[in-house]
């Protein structure tokens, strides 16, 4: 995605006819997608809401264990879905400016899947909405400058399921019950501070290495091979994921600060920072 907004970036700066009226007409189009696209988010067989015991954790790693006493509550039910509003800033290279962003994102951990909408202005009158999802067992891209002229789309294929459900699997942190073995994630112990998760869904595995801060928190994830799009193929890259400055919200800690980032050979790519200002949980 990051190589799909630069182009957009140049795309936007030249752009000043849209008026308002089709400004109007493509963020009703691009909201009436995105909620329909939510919906199916929603588990087809709802079932009932489960408590959260100690005893769910039997025969977890140290670590794993240490991080669900930190961020759930014994006795209070697991929430299975998200709503987080975020706002931050993002940038496509390492010599790319900055560009600030709000977005929602959904997300919902039986089945798995989130969905991130995002508004990011790349020139002064110009922002480009970006939808980033996996839903259903699809991993999907999207990004179309005022909602109506597309930039980026791209969804169905294995390297962008894998990217995607390995994004979801890293933002779980956001939704904490998403990680429980009972939401299919496995845990194996690396050592005292670290473990690595893996998901399987739709025919896709992927896995994580999550890192573990003194009182439990989750402060790090990590891959050594995401697919990240360079010029239409997807490249295995090293990735890593950040949290800090945990708060607890409802009934939940969960970290209000990240930044995400591709490790490459010229330099860290610190491409995404961000803060939460709403969560909501179901």
């Amino acid at each position: 995605m990051n190589a799909k907004l630069k182009t957009a970036a140049a795309v936007a700066g030249g752009i000043v006819g849209l008026g308002a009226a089709a400004a109007g007409i493509g963020t009703l189009l691009w909201n009436r997608s995105t909620a329909r696209a939510v919906e199916r988010l929603a588990p087809r067989n709802p079932k009932p809401v489960p408590v959260f015991s100690p005893e769910q954790l039997a025969g977890l790693p140290e670590p794993v264990v240490r991080y669900f006493r930190f961020a759930l509550t014994p006795g209070r039910p697991l929430a299975h879905r998200a709503r987080i509003e975020h706002v931050g800033e993002f940038r496509s290279a390492l010599d790319a400016p900055w560009s600030p962003f709000t977005s929602v994102e959904h997300f919902a951990a039986d089945p798995p899947g989130f969905l991130w909408d995002a508004k990011i202005r790349m020139a002064p009158l110009t922002t480009v909405r970006v939808r980033d999802s996996y839903v259903d067992g699809t991993g999907g891209m999207l990004g179309k400058i005022a909602g109506l002229i597309p930039v980026v789309d791209q969804s169905g294929s294995p390297e962008i399921a894998s990217g995607a459900l390995q994004r979801y699997l890293a933002e779980a942190v956001w939704l904490p019950a998403a990680l429980l073995p009972e939401n299919g994630v496995t845990w194996e112990a690396i050592d005292a501070d670290s473990a690595r998760a893996t998901l399987t869904h739709a025919g896709t595995t992927i896995s994580l290495v999550f890192r573990f801060g003194e009182n439990g928190e989750i402060v790090s994830t990590y891959t050594p091979g995401r697919f990240r799009d360079v010029n239409g193929k997807g490249v295995l890259t090293p990735w890593e994921g950040t949290h800090r400055r945990y708060e607890e919200i409802g009934g939940v800690k969960v970290p209000s600060e990240g930044e995400v980032a591709w490790i490459l050979p010229e330099g860290r790519l610190t491409y995404w920072r961000g803060r939460i200002v709403r969560a909501e949980y179901d």
